[in-house]
């Protein structure tokens, strides 16, 4: 099923961009604190995060997510696949679709994160992702999930592998042809090399005009510097029920974000949520969005 929502949903006027200007010795000091935060719990779960190169981190990936940037002409969000590769070609034949119906000068595509697990096809939607832009010459950004970092976690650690088989790894390990009874410590060895590569490279974040896209969502009342990657792959209610400005440093940022599922987008002054249900029968939602309006595109 395919469905193009309209008319378009027109955001009231918040003021001009403004710039977000963040010294990379900072994000580096602040990254090295938390990073034996998110070690120990989360939520009352143990997460045992990879083993980072901070610096890397910061200067190949973090300045890019996190510099003030002009928003393209029209940005594709794509919410949690969670292994849905039919309803994820449907979802991108819908955007070429849309850019040939309505052309624009700039578009930009964004995966919100998590492509695996619980569905049958993760092998086959990470696949699909390697391989690039959906539309040729539309720039594509693809953001880090939880379920990838568990699944990362897993590779890192092959002892802890319960909290990523019980949210859905072993449907993903199947995708592979890996028997998911067989040593955890052998699984990394059997995942294809170009895959690995992706996930590795995830983003956390990316921030463009008035948008900040993030995979879970942002610690409310908290400095885009100073959030943590937990809160960024798994916060829920604390930010879901925040009514007022998300980042004091960026009040005109709208987050947009998936990881919690509804029937239908939630769309709030501060954050628009995309995650419909796909891993469980729902749709596949894109939000199609300018400076001012939003649309969705859903298969």
């Amino acid at each position: 099923m395919q469905n193009k929502h309209r008319p378009s949903t027109h955001f009231p006027t918040q003021g001009a961009l403004h710039g977000i200007a963040q010294r990379k010795g900072r994000l580096l000091r602040c990254l090295k604190l938390t990073r034996s935060f998110v070690c120990r719990q989360y939520q009352g779960r143990r997460l045992r995060f990879l083993t980072v190169d901070y610096q890397l981190m910061v200067t190949k990936e973090l300045p890019g997510s996190l510099a003030a940037t002009p928003s393209p002409d029209r940005i594709y969000a794509i919410g949690d696949v969670h292994g849905q590769r039919a309803q994820l070609d449907a979802v991108h034949a819908l955007i070429r679709k849309d850019l040939l119906e309505q052309p624009v000068a700039h578009a930009h595509i964004i995966h919100l994160g998590d492509y695996i697990d619980r569905g049958p096809a993760s092998a086959e939607c990470l696949q699909l992702l390697v391989q690039g832009s959906p539309v040729p010459g539309v720039p594509c950004t693809n953001l880090l999930g939880n379920h990838e970092q568990m699944l990362l976690n897993t590779l890192a650690n092959p002892r802890d592998s319960d909290l990523w088989l019980s949210n859905g790894g072993q449907a993903t390990l199947l995708s592979w042809g890996i028997d998911p009874g067989s040593d955890p410590g052998q699984w990394i060895d059997l995942i294809p090399a170009p895959q690995l590569r992706f996930l590795k490279s995830l983003l956390p974040m990316l921030q463009l005009g008035r948008y900040l896209f993030v995979h879970a969502g942002v610690r409310p009342g908290i400095r885009l510097a100073l959030q943590v990657p937990a809160d960024l792959l798994w916060i829920r209610r604390e930010f879901l029920d925040w009514e007022g400005t998300m980042l004091p440093d960026a009040p005109w940022l709208r987050v947009v974000h998936g990881h919690t599922p509804s029937l239908e987008p939630e769309l709030r002054p501060n954050r628009l949520g995309i995650d419909t249900n796909a891993a469980r029968g729902g749709k596949l939602t894109c939000a199609a969005l300018s400076s001012d309006s939003v649309y969705y595109l859903q298969a």
